[in-house]
């Protein structure tokens, strides 16, 4: 069996010293975004009863049930028979939607368990898998790309849930694209769930991120309720510092002695990264169990940074841990950069990057 690379990303890959991401180009199928738009990995079993409420933070016991009975409110919609869609071919028909809320937006920062609430919605929700979709606001733009806005909305159209994690709220083009998309999917009957950030400057300064995501989403905001989860970075919680970089001998030698782990210098990944498109990050990641990389040093401008934290979010997705040399993954992105308007990617990926650092220190042997 030959141990070159595989640069499809389609399956796993099992010789540790051929692994690269650099070697990788994947092709990704539309239908293939539309299969995937399920809770990623880390998400698999998450349930409400697994979300464990900081008892000093009243609101995420608070939102936990709000939750619960907004899954209990779909279901009984499925057992009615109520909702738009009925109008559509999928039995007798209610003559108009459901009254109430057709949406949540969960409103928090960073590391508070928005995620896991959000994918324990779409667990709880009373519906084949195929009648729900999860995916982030980039995901979904990304499957209007490749598929067209109708065909999108045909798509989408019959579900009955749609959960769009880490709304996006600085690229005004995606954000009226985005919120035209719901708007028809409202029609259809499509319930809605979101999430995004606080910007770290606003936090403690109560609705502000619920009125911005209310105002971006234009004429949608009466068919969501916000909800406010306040707490700290669970990730950080107790937990000991972020280890600190490895050095390039045992990044390099935990690559080779790893099965599934890939090697990368840090740099040529980053150029690597600008000739792929984030909508194949994941794939980029197919059957990898580990990221090797050697020579981290700041990003050197904005659109590389912001492709790096499109595959922090995709390793932290899949829970592959990363293990690196050269700085610390707090210095990645520059001052300037995390008090600018995409500062908010910049803070999670920095939560998510540091959390991965962590699972990785059991490759390295200390013997």
């Amino acid at each position: 069996m030959s141990s070159s690379p595989v640069p499809s990303g389609t399956g796993p890959l099992t010789d540790p010293a051929s692994l690269s991401l650099c070697a990788r180009e994947p092709r990704v199928p539309a239908d293939r975004l539309v299969a995937e738009m399920v809770p990623p990995p880390r998400f698999d079993s998450v349930r409400f009863s697994t979300y464990l409420p900081d008892p000093n933070q009243p609101s995420q016991t608070e939102a936990v049930r709000a939750l619960e009975a907004f899954a209990a409110g779909l279901g009984s919609e499925a057992a009615t028979g109520s909702g738009k869609r009925r109008l559509f071919g999928f039995g007798k028909a209610a003559k108009k939607a459901p009254a109430g809320p057709r949406g949540v937006y969960l409103d928090g920062g960073y590391g508070v368990g928005k995620t896991h609430l959000l994918a324990s919605l779409w667990h709880a929700t009373p519906a084949e898998p195929a009648l729900k979709a999860f995916g982030t606001f980039v995901e979904l733009t990304n499957l209007v790309g490749a598929l067209g806005f109708q065909q999108t909305v045909r798509t989408l159209s019959g579900h009955r849930l749609l959960c769009i994690d880490e709304f996006e709220l600085d690229d005004p083009g995606d954000t009226v694209l985005v919120s035209t998309l719901l708007g028809r999917l409202v029609d259809e009957g499509v319930a809605l769930a979101a999430t995004s950030n606080t910007l770290p400057g606003k936090l403690g300064e109560g609705r502000f991120a619920a009125a911005d995501f209310l105002r971006e989403i234009q004429g949608l905001s009466a068919h969501f309720r916000a909800l406010r989860i306040d707490g700290e970075d669970y990730r950080h919680r107790g937990l000991p510092e972020a280890p600190p970089p490895y050095s390039d001998e045992q990044v390099t030698k935990a690559a080779h002695t790893t099965e599934g782990a890939s090697l990368d210098a840090f740099s040529p990944l980053l150029e690597h990264l600008a000739r792929v498109h984030p909508s194949r990050y994941g794939a980029l990641t197919d059957g990898l169990k580990a990221v090797c990389l050697t020579g981290v040093r700041p990003v050197p401008d904005q659109s590389t940074a912001l492709r790096l934290v499109v595959l922090a979010d995709r390793l932290y997705d899949r829970e592959v841990p990363v293990l690196a040399s050269g700085l610390p993954f707090d210095r990645l992105f520059s001052d300037e950069m995390l008090n600018g308007g995409y500062r908010k990617k910049y803070f999670r990926a920095i939560s998510r990057l540091t959390a991965l650092a962590r699972d990785a220190g059991k490759l390295v042997d200390f013997r």
